[in-house]
Parts: structure tokens; sequence; C-alpha cells
């Protein structure tokens, strides 16, 4: 496996995109070389949607005009992010194969016409993608522009699940692996409920389109197994690469917390992780949500630099309004990226298409050549990146760690549960953006990971929650951690059973309580919460919880904060439970962000997790990057006003070359500084 740090002049941030010479008349091509060595690109992606060019009738191969533009590349010194090339299988592929064709929930059939059109489960497909692979692998394995393979494209986006007959056969031997017996499934599904009990595997089908609620846990299991079905198409390819070019890093591109892929399972087969990003210019927090996803990539591998391998220069085309980015939120986003442990800031695309579905999304080069915004922008980002080479390899330490887990999040998300407005997602965010405010650096792991390097661990909710997770959980806060649960957590196991025992029974000891009913709240219901005297964080007046109340029964914790009106007053909203030598602390409701951020910050506290810097400004956020020759602080501001950062000491800042050291650092709205001790 190559390093995933570089030396010498290979060490360097890349920057680059999307490349697709088939769209363009070879004459392009030279100018494109050009261009990209006068935009400071280093590294292309290629070849992503090049099935039907290079092998346009079964069998029958051309890779020589590929030849001549991994040449080119070569030639002017520019690396390759290699596509397999199977993320768009060829019309003859399906019209000698409709099998291949995925189906949804209802029996309908999807066609060619767009792409990822393709059962996960066919062997037909996997034949024939594998074959185009070892083609691709024997022919630029030993090829000097070649960098790093890139598996498919954005597995999951188009098809997250396929419900056709190929899947189902496929899903009832994932049944058996899983499970041995049927007698073992039908006690794993409660099938003694509505008269489900299976007499064989063969009786199971996919949960397609039943009259009411399918059975949770059949539609759990399917979740699992349609992550697994994309898997194992990565799988299969990822093999021919081992066997052919062993030495060559492989990944493949994630989408931004992507709910039908298990970004932690993934991880275990790539040598980097890979990230596609789209910020949407409307959005004020957008910058929050990215924090987030590149916090997750950061931490996936052990805290190993990752790749921004997709992001829109300005605008993107499938939003129904889609607004370019305005001046400077393109550097600033792309150095968010980098300041969260990024190593490669790349785009889709290099060159704006002149037709298909994607003509109106921006590029590196738009419709408008080299005298636009966008081209100009984009080459005075890469001059930057190619400034500051050593902050390649460098890497970010955290002593708070958040947890989330794919499969709870899809237990959670099922249908006939107290509430079907909890989403994961914002329940992840709603937590990590107080420390993320805060400058706390986080990671962001699964439940089975070890914590014992942690001094503050967050679980905003983990609805499914496994035994064995449930004890370290309870090892962490007993050997001295700071642990803090958010509402509904603990309540069924990796079957989708609730806990024996009450609510929630593999943290009632931990946590100190128990939960005896549930109390969504209704839609715009909110209600008042509020502090007990010198029991905890002062919360402001005014302070309010709303999506969730819960009725809690003490059983050794305490009350922090209790619920100041309606059916649940008086009773805890907040509690902490000494537990140990640690403290766990539990919030039965959705509180808002100020008063989040008041109790992280009161825990943190408790916890000795400090900020990156004291007293940051609103709207600023300050990460570290570092190794044993260099210390990089970067200072981005995602506030509409100027900020002043003071620093803890002289430092210089390397992207104004010539400015001396300094000991404060002006920063206008979208300002970036990466200062170095």
């Amino acid at each position: 496996m190559r390093a995933d740090r570089p030396e010498g002049p290979d060490r360097r941030i890349h920057f680059g995109g999307d490349y697709y010479p088939e769209q363009w008349p070879e004459e392009v091509w030279a100018e494109d070389v050009q261009l990209m060595k006068e935009a400071g690109v280093t590294l292309v992606t290629a070849g992503v949607f090049a099935w039907a060019r290079v092998e346009p009738r079964p069998g029958e191969w051309d890779f020589g005009w590929f030849d001549r533009v991994m040449d080119n590349l070569a030639q002017a010194g520019l690396r390759v992010c290699l596509a397999t090339m199977t993320a768009s299988p060829p019309p003859w592929l399906s019209r000698m194969h409709p099998e291949i064709l995925p189906e949804t929930e209802d029996g309908r059939r999807k066609w060619p016409g767009g792409r990822q059109h393709y059962c996960p489960s066919s062997p037909v497909y996997r034949q024939y993608a594998t074959r185009l692979v070892e083609q691709v692998a024997t022919r630029y394995a030993q090829h000097p522009a070649l960098e790093v393979w890139h598996v498919g494209n954005e597995y999951g986006c188009h098809i997250r699940q396929c419900f056709c007959d190929v899947s189902a056969a496929d899903f009832r031997r994932w049944l058996a692996e899983r499970y041995g017996t049927v007698d073992v499934l039908n006690e794993a599904w409660s099938t003694a409920f509505w008269s489900q009990r299976y007499d064989s595997f063969e009786e199971v089908l996919p949960p397609r389109l039943a009259p009411t609620f399918a059975n949770p846990s059949q539609q759990l299991d399917y979740l699992r197994f349609s992550d697994d079905a994309l898997r194992q198409c990565y799988l299969a390819e990822l093999a021919v690469l081992r066997r052919l070019t062993p030495d060559t890093r492989v990944t493949t591109n994630l989408m931004a917390h992507h709910k039908p892929v298990d970004a932690f399972e993934w991880a275990r087969h790539q040598d980097v992780m890979s990230l596609d990003f789209y910020q949407d210019p409307y959005d004020p927090d957008e910058h929050l949500r990215a924090a987030f996803n590149f916090d997750l990539m950061r931490s996936a591998l052990g805290g190993q630099p990752w790749m921004l391998l997709e992001q829109a220069p300005s605008a993107v085309n499938w939003r129904p309004r889609n607004s370019p980015k305005p001046p400077g939120a393109m550097r600033l986003w792309s150095w968010q990226a980098v300041a969260q442990g990024a190593d490669a800031i790349m785009y889709f695309q290099w060159r704006q298409s002149l037709g298909g579905a994607e003509k109106f999304h921006s590029a590196m080069l738009p419709h408008g050549g080299t005298d636009t915004r966008a081209f100009r922008e984009v080459s005075e980002l890469g001059r930057e990146f190619a400034s500051v080479p050593e902050i390649a390899g460098t890497r970010s330490r955290a002593e708070t760690a958040l947890l989330t887990d794919w499969n709870s999040w899809w237990a959670l998300e099922l249908d006939s549960h107290p509430s079907t407005a909890l989403d994961q997602a914002l329940i992840n965010r709603a937590h990590h953006r107080p420390l993320f405010d805060a400058g706390v650096a986080c990671d962001i792991l699964p439940p089975s990971s070890e914590l014992a390097g942690y001094k503050l661990v967050v679980v905003p909710n983990l609805y499914l929650l496994r035994a064995d997770d449930a004890r370290r959980l309870a090892r962490y806060v007993e050997d001295g951690g700071q642990l803090l649960v958010s509402f509904f957590s603990g309540i069924v196991d990796e079957r989708d059973r609730v806990h024996p025992g009450g609510y929630p029974a593999p943290l009632r000891q931990l946590l100190g309580l128990r939960v005896e009913e549930f109390w969504p709240l209704d839609e715009g219901v909110r209600v008042p919460v509020e502090g007990v005297a010198s029991a905890g964080p002062e919360l402001e007046p005014g302070t309010e919880g709303d999506l969730w109340s819960e009725a809690v029964e003490l059983e050794g914790a305490e009350a922090v904060a209790v619920f100041g009106s309606g059916e649940l007053v008086g009773r805890p909203a907040v509690t902490r439970h000494q537990y140990g030598s640690g403290t766990a602390w539990y919030v039965g409701t959705r509180l808002g962000h100020t008063a989040m951020r008041g109790l992280l910050d009161h825990v943190r506290q408790a916890a000795g997790v400090d900020p990156v810097l004291p007293g940051l400004p609103s709207g600023v956020q300050a990460t570290v990057r570092e190794d044993d020759e260099h210390s990089f602080l970067f200072l981005l501001n995602h506030g509409d006003d100027s900020a002043v950062v003071a620093l803890p000491e002289p430092m210089s800042d390397r992207l104004s070359p010539g400015s001396g050291a300094v000991t404060s650092v002006s920063l206008p709205p979208r300002g970036v500084a990466v200062m170095e001790r």
C-alpha cells in the first residue's frame, strides 16, 4: 500500500477536477493541458463515464484515444485519479441483458437513459464490470500518470435499493448466511406478529410495496443487505486492482452523510477516503453541514488525510434554484476542507459541458473561457495551495468524539415509531455544531470504537444499541470519561427488538434513570426548560425544547433542568449521574442551539476539553493540523462581519508571504488565514 503521506517533491495538496476528454474533439485536449497547468492543476479524475467509448461493442476495445489522454497528462507532469469506468453501463449491455436493470419496491423497472441503471446484485453486471476493470488495470498499471484508482462513482446515488427477482434471490442467500436457519430468522424478525412466520428462506421477499406497515426488522435487514450489495460491486473491482496493481492506492467517492452507504464499513476497504460535497450558496449554515461531513471523512480512517473529490466551482444544475457561489465562497469552503484534513481539493468538472444533463453545472473552465470569475478564482486558489505543500500529510488531534451508527440511523427512521419526525442527520449536526462553534476538534466514530483516549464522548442518538457497545460506554464513564447522551437512545437491539427491562435498558444503570413514556411533541410545539438552581449549567430564561420529550424517572441521577409546563411539568429534562470515576449526562428533549451550546460548554469544561483558541469571534472557525516539523493554525471567517482573532503567540501567515510574525489576524467576511508557528 502506498503511504498516505508523500515526501519530497511529491508532498503537496493536490488540486484539479473531473476531466471528460471524450466529450470534446481531440484538438481541444492540448489546450486543456495548457490551461490546467496555468490553473495550478496537479491531479485530474478521468474515465468515470468512459465505458461506452472504450468498449463500444461487447468485447471490442478501443483504448487508443484514452492512451493519448493519459500520455498528454503524464507529459505535462499531471497525475490521474483513474476511474474503473463502470459507473454507467453502455446501452448494448442492458439491450443484451435487460435483467441487469433495477426495479422499485412497487415493481416498476428503471430504464437506461441516465446513469447507474444496474441492479447491484446482478451477477451479469458484475461480470462485465470486472472484465472491463481487468482491461483498464492491465493497460495502465505502470502508466506514469497513475496516482490513485477511483472505483465506480457515488455508489447508491440513484439506485439505493433494488427489489427485482435477482435482488430477492441474493437477499435470501444473504439471510441464510446471516442467520443460518429460518427459525433463527423468525425469532430475529418477530414473525409471530401478524402471522408472518416463514417455513423456508424461499418464502422470503424484499420489503416490496405492502398493504400496510412492513416488518421493521425485515426493512432494517434489507437496508443492510442493500448497502452490502453495493459494496460487493466495489469489492469485486477492488479484487482485480489489488491483484494487478497492489501498490496503487484505491478509493471511491462517497456522498455527504449518505444514508444508503455506511461510511465506516466502506472505509475498511479503502486506502484513502474520498467525499463529494456540494454546498448550497442559499444556505447560511452550509459550512456547518460541511464541518460534520469533513470530520466524518477525516475520522473514518483514523485521522488520515482524505480527498474532496468533487465540489462545484460555482453553481450546480440539480437543485430547484441554482445560485453561483459568491466571490470568495469557493476559496473559503475549499480551505475549510483542507483545515479539516483534506489533502486534495477537486471539482466537478474541468471543462463545462456543451450538452447533456449537466451542461449548466459550473466548471473550472466555464463556457465563457478563461476570462471569467470562476477561472480566475480557481487559478488563484491553485497557486495558494502550491505555496504551502508542507500541509500535506499533517493531521488533527481531537479529545472529543461524537458517535453515530448507520444501523441505528436506518432503524430510527423507519415507520410506526412514536414519531417519524426524527432525522438522524439533523440530530447529529445539532450536537456537532456547539463543538464546532466553540472551536473544539471532534472525531466522528462508530460506537464500536475504542474511546479511552477521549475526554468527552457525545451520543446524539443511538436508538439501536448493541449490548456490547452499551457496555463499552459504561466502561468509558466508569474509567473517568464524560458522556452526554440524548433522547430515544438504547431502545432496541441489532434486530430492532426492544431491549427488555424498561427504557433505555442497556443504559439505565449508566444514566441512572428510567424513561417511563415517550412524549413526542407535535410540529411547532415547544416546551419551557428550566435549570435547577446550583445543579448544573445555567439556562437562559426562555430556553425551550421541541420535537421530543420523555417522562423520566430518576434512579440515582440528579435533574439539572426540568420541563417548565405541560404534562411533564417539573419532570427531568436534563440529568447528570456520577458513575464510577466519570459522569453521564442525559438530554430528554431537543434543546435550541444556544441552550445546547451552553450545556456542551459546561460538560466539555468539566471534561477538560479546551478549544483551539479561546474567545473566537462568532462565525470564525479555528483548526490545527500538525506533524513533527510543522504546526498550522487555520482561521476561516464564515460570518458576515469582519473579525479580529488574537493569537496565542507570534505567527506568520503562509498565504501572505513577507508579512512577518503577527499576534492578531484581521479576517474579512469569507477571509482565510493559514498561520504557522
